[in-house]
């Protein structure tokens, strides 16, 4: 079974309309709040190499940036 993760934060709602969606597919993950998580920001940072949330990762490979166009940016201002 493949692995899934979810990076996001808890004040993005594009993070919650992507959890929701994995939620009704019935897809497990595993969530990063990357704004609790400085190890998880690190982690999100070099694997897309930008501060966009919500970040979803299948296997170690990013597959989505974003929810539908529209993303939260996380940390200082760009």
């Amino acid at each position: 079974m493949a692995s899934l993760e979810l990076y996001g934060t808890a004040s993005c709602p594009y993070t919650r309309d992507l959890r929701e969606d994995l939620e009704w597919q019935g897809r497990a993950f595993v969530e990063h709040d990357v704004d609790a998580d400085p190890a998880a920001l690190a982690r999100m940072v070099a694997l897309t190499g930008g501060r966009t949330v919500p970040v979803l990762v299948e296997d170690g490979q990013v597959m989505q940036v974003g929810w539908q166009g529209r993303g939260c940016y996380v940390g200082e201002a760009p």
